[in-house]
Order: structure tokens, then sequence, then C-alpha cells
């Protein structure tokens, strides 16, 4: 992959479990490194909840109102379902997610990322 040290691997569900130290990284790898004031003053936490489910998907400007997409159009609420692990059962087959890990496994061959712990 070329400029690998300009991609950032995160996966959901280990971001759900401890999210403060996955803030404290992408804040780092995007050239804004979260002070050790900043940190103390609750920044951290902060971040968390202004970026929580609960808060992206009560806004106004995602529960209302729709974009033109080309001829379709798409409500603002579409990226929000549950914000749950593991809501993808309630979407996807078994089988449409083997062919969805089959292609991330062959997309990120090589990197040293991998969906499977």
């Amino acid at each position: 992959m070329d400029h690998e040290d300009k991609v950032l691997f995160l996966k959901y569900e280990e971001m759900m479990k401890d999210t403060e130290p996955y803030v404290k990284k992408l804040a780092e790898f995007m050239g804004y490194p979260i002070s050790r004031e900043e940190e103390e003053a609750g920044a951290v936490q902060e971040i968390v909840r202004l970026c929580s489910f609960e808060n992206l998907s009560n806004l106004d400007v995602n529960k209302t109102g729709v974009k033109q997409q080309t001829k379709a159009k798409v409500e603002n609420n579409f990226c929000f379902r549950k914000g749950k692990v593991g809501d993808w059962k309630n979407y996807l087959t078994i089988e449409m997610a083997e062919r969805l890990d089959k292609l991330m496994d062959q997309t990120f061959a090589g990197t040293g990322f991998s969906f499977h712990d």
C-alpha cells in the first residue's frame, strides 16, 4: 500500500470497548496531539461525548431532511441505525458477510491490518 504512514486503521468494535485511547490516537495521527492540559481539562471525554452515536444521531441535521444524490434522494438519517457492535447481522446474510470478508482480506493484504482477531 502506498503511503502506509498516511493510513490509520481503526476497528469500530475495538473503539467501542475503550474509546478514549482511540480519540488520542486519531488526534495524534491528524497532527493535533492532545496536550496534558487538555486531557486534564476533560477534552478527550468531551470529544467522546460530542462524537457519540447518541449525540450525532440526535442532531436535527441528521434526523430530518433529504439530500439530493443525482436522481436519488437520500434521507439525512440514512447512515444511522443502532450504533451497536454486531448490528450488521440484522442487515447482511452470512454469505454477504463472507463475501465482504474476502474482499477486505484481498484489499488490505500486505498492510498488516486484519478484520479477524
